[in-house]
């Protein structure tokens, strides 16, 4: 497979936000069908619920005078935040990351006395990294048989040290930030100023930093105040779709070209599927549009302020559906209100907007990427949405595939609303096209991994999405709903898995299709693979040693230098390179280019297999590559890799030259 950058490199206090929110959004979105649960119950059982049951309920006694404790009391104390705290550990450091980050948060939480969220957004993360260095000290230092010992022993250790950690420090902590968090909200509320909130939160949404305002800060309040008042108006300050809608339905009346075309699919998309990523393509068209979506935004929450209106739960995704299912039972009048005079206002003022501001972005889509990345200070580009065509830059350039496309990502934010929505259109186009087998699936970015053929992201979040998928060819789209990028990747899927193209270039397909030997790939010089980098019994016995042999014998060869191997390492911290099929294929960073004097390859066997970051390791091919000669030798030898058979033949060799005359196919 090949890698394909697309979006010039961005470090800035915005992808820095974006990747926090992305970090929050990790532990909250997973457990969003926990929030709902408990959000029912309360709305339901709760004494001024539609169906009061004390039991359920957690109000009134038994016949002995026992207090019920019910459901909504222990879920919000304990379950919710276990969850979150579980999530963030796991994100961490897998199983046990997340085990011991929630044994932390239950001292947080009995200590407090009060729904500990925020407690468990840093307890669970810190649980897991902590003990991820912790097992880092005695890595490989255990003597066989103990392993399972020293594992629980230091977990529950550690834990229990952690727990304590939270009663006695971190609880005051948090207690008190949250009472002076709920301080300043009270006296926004009382003295009328809630309302200019959307002065920060309409913006932040259209340059994707919600996540981090909505689940950092406004739901584990809003939680806490529903909790005592049965509902919060903190729920609805970010997910009102109002805003959105009417800006979508001024563009349906006032737009013009495609993007009056695409305004009422997009409408009925963000209204009924809650997914407000759909709108921000247009405000990014017309910049001036983010007066609307304040303006909305403030009206809806001046409506709900002085409604004394709320939801009982978050609101996931935005749908006025969800919305309503999570109304409390005395806010449907005002809730109601609150999003029809969002979207009221927000259409009035986008369609004065809308016909007295003359633009040219639906005819000139040049002209149109270049102001709005002056006005934004980032690339921006929205030509799809304005006229079905692409814009520069914005989707993918040659780009050498390993095989057929097999797998496809949307990756997006959260990985439950945009990219949920682009995988649906995507799917239905290349089932279309005659390719039911390729799998169009959608993710959150923080959960990506190197296994992708295909990764679509938007082009605001492209650059988060590219270091954890170094290996697939990258597309950036502006739109997810209409993009002519997937116009591009169907004709992609259609010339990588085309019979013709698989018999041509793909040896999986040739051998396994034909019964044939599969054709060479003439792509890699034959002198980049020698028979002395060829080891078929490796000595190393773990991950950074391998990667230390694998770099000897390119440094034997005259290719590189010593600095090119501490490159290697750096490259393996930062994104991995085990590939699958039991293949890791180390190699410097781009940085380490001047450490190359001539393209090479090493190929080392591991019989016995050694642990690559928890995947079994067998092959581990060292590269260097002059220029971008890399991209053609890393496509080379995944071809070798994606054919199972050859897999199966490399593991059985006996010889050099066996392995050599594999690899011969592709090294003409």
């Amino acid at each position: 497979m090949a890698t394909q950058t697309v979006a010039k490199p961005r470090t800035s206090v915005r992808v820095g936000v974006q990747k926090f929110g992305t970090f929050l959004s990790g532990m909250i979105m997973p457990n969003i069908g926990a929030f709902i649960a408990w959000g029912l119950i309360t709305a339901l059982f709760i004494e001024k619920g539609w169906i009061p049951v004390p039991a359920l309920g957690g109000f009134g006694a038994n016949a002995e005078g026992v207090p019920y404790a019910g459901l909504v009391g222990p879920m919000i104390t304990y379950l919710l935040p276990l969850l979150i705290a579980y999530t963030g550990g796991r994100m961490v450091y897998d199983v046990r990351g997340g085990v011991v980050g929630a044994i932390g948060t239950m001292g947080v939480i009995v200590g407090a006395g009060i729904p500990m969220f925020i407690g468990a957004m840093i307890m669970g993360p810190l649980g897991g990294w902590t003990m991820k260095k912790i097992d880092a000290l005695w890595d490989g230092k255990i003597r066989p048989g103990f392993e399972m010992l020293v594992n629980n022993f230091s977990a529950g250790i550690w834990g229990g040290l952690l727990a304590m950690l939270g009663f006695y420090g971190i609880s005051p902590l948090v207690t008190a930030f949250s009472t002076a968090a709920g301080n300043v909200v009270q006296f926004l509320v009382s003295n009328g100023l809630l309302p200019l909130t959307s002065i920060f939160i309409e913006p932040a949404k259209v340059l994707f930093l919600n996540n981090a305002i909505n689940h950092g800060v406004l739901t584990p309040l809003g939680i806490q105040q529903s909790l005592e008042q049965g509902k919060s108006i903190l729920f609805l300050l970010e997910a009102n779709p109002g805003p959105g809608f009417g800006i979508l339905l001024a563009y349906m009346f006032f737009g013009r070209g495609a993007a009056k075309a695409s305004a009422p699919g997009a409408a009925i998309i963000h209204f009924l599927g809650g997914i407000h990523e759909i709108y921000f393509p247009y405000v990014l068209m017309r910049p001036l549009l983010i007066l609307a979506a304040i303006a909305g935004g403030m009206t809806g929450i001046a409506t709900l302020a002085i409604t004394n209106s709320g939801l009982v739960a978050p609101s996931a995704p935005g749908s006025i559906i969800a919305v309503l299912a999570q109304t409390a039972r005395d806010s449907y009048i005002g809730v109601i209100l609150a999003v029809l005079l969002a979207t009221a206002v927000s259409f009035v003022v986008a369609s004065v907007i809308l016909k007295t501001t003359k633009h040219s972005d639906e005819t000139d889509l040049t002209d149109a990427t270049a102001r709005m990345e002056a006005m934004k200070g980032k690339k921006s580009s929205v030509a799809s949405t304005l006229t079905g065509a692409g814009a520069a830059g914005a989707g993918v350039g040659t780009a050498v595939l390993a095989g057929p496309v097999r797998n496809i990502v949307f990756a997006c934010d959260a990985g439950m609303g945009s990219s949920a929505m682009g995988a649906s259109v995507l799917r239905n186009k290349i089932k279309a096209a005659g390719f039911p087998d390729v799998k169009v699936t959608n993710a959150a970015i923080a959960n990506l991994s190197d296994t992708y053929d295909v990764v679509i992201t938007h082009q605001d979040l492209t650059e988060r999405a590219t270091p954890a998928t170094s290996s697939a060819v990258h597309y950036s789209v502006d739109n997810f709903m209409s993009s002519p990028r997937y116009d591009e990747i169907v004709e992609l899927v259609k010339k990588s898995n085309a019979p013709e193209a698989s018999a041509a270039g793909t040896p999986a397909d040739t051998a396994q299709g034909a019964g044939a030997p599969a054709a060479p790939a003439a792509v890699v010089p034959s002198d980049i693979l020698v028979a002395d980098s060829v080891i078929l019994n490796g000595t190393a016995t773990t991950r950074d040693a391998a990667i230390d042999e694998a770099g000897r014998l390119l440094l034997a060869r005259g290719a590189v230098d010593e600095g090119y191997i501490t490159a290697m390492h750096e490259r393996e911290e930062s994104v991995s390179t085990y590939m699958g099929s039991y293949l890791a294929i180390p190699h410097g960073t781009n940085a380490a280019k001047d450490h190359i004097m001539k393209s090479a390859v090493s190929v080392i066997r591991y019989p016995e297999g050694i642990d690559w970051n928890g995947k079994q390791v067998k092959f581990v091919v060292g590269v260097a590559g002059i220029n971008n000669e890399h991209l053609h030798i890393l496509s080379s030898i995944a071809k070798v890799f994606t054919n199972k058979a050859q897999v199966a033949q490399l593991e059985a060799a006996t010889s050099v030259d066996e392995v050599l005359e594999l690899f011969g196919k592709v090294n003409a």
